[in-house]
């Protein structure tokens, strides 16, 4: 990975972006907050370097971070 590791948190929320999840939904899934579901996403975006959920996710994919 670019800079750091993402977290076991934040790659989750990931793997459930890629199943169409939406933020409340995964919120639900995961017994958090939404905002805290976009701060996760935020980081992760931060951490690879990328410009959006999009890239964030062919990144994770290009890593083997998460599958489709």
């Amino acid at each position: 990975m670019k800079n750091s590791i993402l977290t076991n948190r934040e790659k989750e929320v990931f793997e459930l972006l890629v199943l169409n999840k939406s933020t409340k939904e995964i919120a639900d899934f995961l017994g958090i907050s939404e905002k805290t579901v976009r701060n996760h996403i935020s980081n992760a975006i931060q951490k690879l370097e990328v410009k959006g959920r999009a890239q964030a996710v062919v990144e994770l994919l290009k890593l083997g971070e998460i599958t489709l």
